[in-house]
């Protein structure tokens, strides 16, 4: 039998998040996903987007925090919030009278979240950029993309995202535990170009086991191996493949008839090549949806590529809710899962009033949607 639900993991935490773009929205949705009470301090003249999925879950209002009266109420938000979120650069929030020493005095329990690029000091936190900056200085970069042709992008997940966003909440998280045990809040300093290094342990531990080397394109998972990579199929769409293992990879052979002995020589650098054009001319005989009715559930380390409108169709991810509908629009689900949590399909975000937020917080009842 399955165990009885109980509240949301994160419920009854309070975030005041003041908004901005990318990983700092992104870790105030994953904190209201988990069930925190999480209030979007926008600005007047920004206007509620219904189909902003990272604003999901929390009430937004909109104070101008240049004016002296405003700011008293964002003030008063972060003195009785759990968790601040911020995303600007260094030194905004202290010259909006909403430093981390403004809150702290108020409220020495904060948790103060700050999201940057570079960093709260170094010698480019001041300096503007974006995700591809932020894991170019990591090295993470350097390695995307294929041999002679210039890194590629990977679009803002790794800097924005997983080393960004992601690593503020978990830094979050520890932060308040910490408070618990000692009931004095800190600062947590998250940088995407951090983040980004941080994600990369792996592969750098490779490098300094010389297993990796700095060619692009020319390891065992940037698309060099011909068990690991995506290949064409007879309609222009793709598979993925990555049956790194012996056994995996005997049962890739085995479902795709594959008997010739240049087969034999897996992890031999120099039959690569040949052995890559073979592949690409196996899987370009069946369409992308045929070699998925032959090899998807196998062993063989298989996956269809789907685009963003098929992916939620497909039968797995339908099985799991991996993805929901919010008002008509379609978007991944809050995750992880719990045994005995239930995590609720998110609202969209909704127009509130800092003053009664504030009244709320006062007396320890809580609206989150």
């Amino acid at each position: 039998m399955p165990a009885p639900q109980t509240a949301k993991p994160l419920s009854g935490l309070r975030v005041a998040e003041f908004s901005g773009i990318g990983p700092a929205p992104f870790c105030a949705m994953m904190l209201a996903d988990l069930g925190a009470d999480v209030v979007r301090i926008a600005r007047k003249d920004q206007e509620l987007n219904q189909k902003d999925v990272l604003a999901r879950g929390r009430r937004v209002v909109a104070l101008d925090l240049r004016a002296p009266g405003d700011q008293r109420l964002a003030l008063g938000l972060a003195a009785r919030a759990d968790v601040l979120i911020e995303g600007f650069r260094p030194g905004v929030m202290e010259r909006l009278g909403l430093g981390p020493e403004d809150c702290l005095e108020r409220n020495p329990r904060l948790v103060y979240g700050r999201m940057t690029g570079w960093g709260q000091h170094g010698p480019l936190s001041a300096a503007a950029g974006h995700d591809i900056n932020y894991i170019a200085l990591s090295g993470a970069l350097h390695a995307m993309g294929r041999p002679h042709e210039p890194p590629a992008p990977p679009l803002n997940l790794i800097g924005d995202f997983g080393g960004g966003g992601m690593l503020l909440a978990v830094g979050v998280l520890a932060a308040l535990r910490q408070v618990e045990a000692t009931g004095q809040g800190q600062v947590v300093d998250a940088a995407m170009t951090d983040g980004a290094a941080l994600l990369s342990s792996f592969v750098y531990g490779l490098l300094a086991s010389g297993r990796w080397n700095q060619q692009r394109g020319n390891n065992l998972l940037d698309g060099a191996a011909p068990f690991y990579d995506t290949y064409a199929c007879a309609d222009g769409r793709y598979v993925a493949v990555g049956p790194i293992e012996p056994q995996f990879y005997a049962e890739l052979r085995k479902h795709c008839g594959i008997e010739d002995p240049l087969f034999d020589r897996q992890h031999d650098q120099d039959a690569w090549p040949l052995q890559k054009l073979r592949l690409a001319d196996i899987f370009r005989s069946r369409t992308r949806d045929e070699w998925s009715r032959l090899l998807e559930g196998t062993d063989a380390c298989f996956a269809p590529v789907l685009d963003w409108e098929e992916a939620p169709r497909h039968p797995h991810n339908a099985a799991r809710g991996t993805f929901v509908q919010v008002d008509g629009l379609t978007q991944p689900a809050p995750a992880p899962r719990f045994s005995r949590s239930a995590l609720e399909t998110p609202s969209a975000p909704v127009a509130a009033h800092a003053d009664e937020i504030l009244r709320e917080w006062s007396t320890g009842h809580t609206g989150n949607p």
